[in-house]
């Protein structure tokens, strides 16, 4: 059979996730093209692609997360250079989108950051974006090109399912999240619950409600991300005080930043299972990591030839 192809694949990887980007070649039969991505002496960054990419399909491996913002500049530079090397079409593999919880106004003379790095990749000469969880899937429009946001919700619920805990429940830390939740528990065939809170500041987090009967249940909170741990400990300690009888979370996308070690370290969590979408040097204790090479091997695949990605999104 031929298949319907732009031209050959390459694949790239910026200094974000190299270890992630090396498993998807693996995954793919493809080796990562060399490219060295470093800095002149004054903090510029400074890219060279080292590998013939006129007329090729090009997949450049970059999450946009801690330090975010040379990440960012990576992935834009990377994508330039392969723009002005004549790639025939370029694809930005963001496993983890960074400046996307800021997608709308809530106040006064703020900013939209979501839609400004978003015409940012665009701009830079991006064909296409494939990304995982976006922190809000309304986000694919802030694109002028094509976006696949996969779910990390199979892989979690794999994962999961093989513990066989007793009497599962799945739990949104927040209502904005059910959507996420919901899926998680149509995996596992469980009851849905959520938290209701608020935010009285950026990274802080109050529980203000408990909506579902968690009484004699393991619960199992699912989010898209866990930064700084307080949601899940916080979470946590509200289900188990209501009778939960231990709690389990899962997150697609581990940022751990500022003191989330100590908080969940000490937060009443058996385990904490993430992906590799970021990549963690020193993760809390209970942390297991599972990785989406798979998952994003397949994607790159289909569309490399030209086929249905909507596949993976069932």
């Amino acid at each position: 059979m031929t298949l319907n192809r732009e031209g050959e694949l390459r694949l790239l990887s910026g200094t974000a996730n190299p270890d992630l980007a090396l498993r998807l070649g693996e995954n793919i039969g493809v080796p990562l093209s060399p490219a060295d991505v470093g800095r002149f002496s004054n903090g510029e960054i400074r890219v060279n692609i080292e590998e013939n990419v006129r007329g090729t399909d090009v997949f450049i491996v970059q999450s946009t997360s801690q330090p975010v913002n040379d990440n960012l500049m990576e992935l834009l530079l990377m994508i330039d250079a392969c723009r002005r090397s004549s790639a025939h079409r370029i694809t930005a593999v963001m496993p983890f989108f960074g400046y996307g919880r800021q997608d709308r106004r809530t106040r006064s003379r703020e900013p939209i950051s979501a839609k400004l790095v978003a015409n940012l990749i665009t701009m830079a000469g991006a064909d296409r974006v494939l990304t995982m969880d976006l922190h809000a899937p309304q986000l694919q429009g802030f694109f002028d090109i094509p976006v696949d946001n996969l779910f990390g919700n199979r892989s979690l619920a794999e994962h999961i399912s093989m513990l066989e805990l007793d009497n599962p429940m799945v739990f949104s830390p927040d209502a904005g999240g059910v959507y996420r939740a919901r899926q998680l528990a149509k995996y596992l065939g469980t009851p849905l619950g959520f938290i209701d809170k608020r935010r009285p500041e950026p990274n802080v987090s109050e529980v203000v409600n408990v909506i579902g009967n968690v009484k004699g249940r393991t619960v199992v909170i699912v989010d898209d991300m866990i930064d700084t741990g307080g949601t899940i400990a916080q979470a946590a300690g509200a289900v188990l005080e209501l009778g939960a009888l231990a709690v389990y979370a899962c997150a697609t996308h581990p940022v751990f930043s500022g003191k989330s070690k100590d908080t969940l370290d000490h937060a009443p969590v058996r385990s904490i299972v993430v992906t590799d979408t970021i990549p963690v040097d020193n993760p809390p204790r209970q942390t297991k990591i599972i990785s989406v090479a798979p998952l994003l091997g397949e994607a790159i695949t289909r569309v490399h030839e030209n086929e249905s990605v909507s596949k993976l999104f069932e």
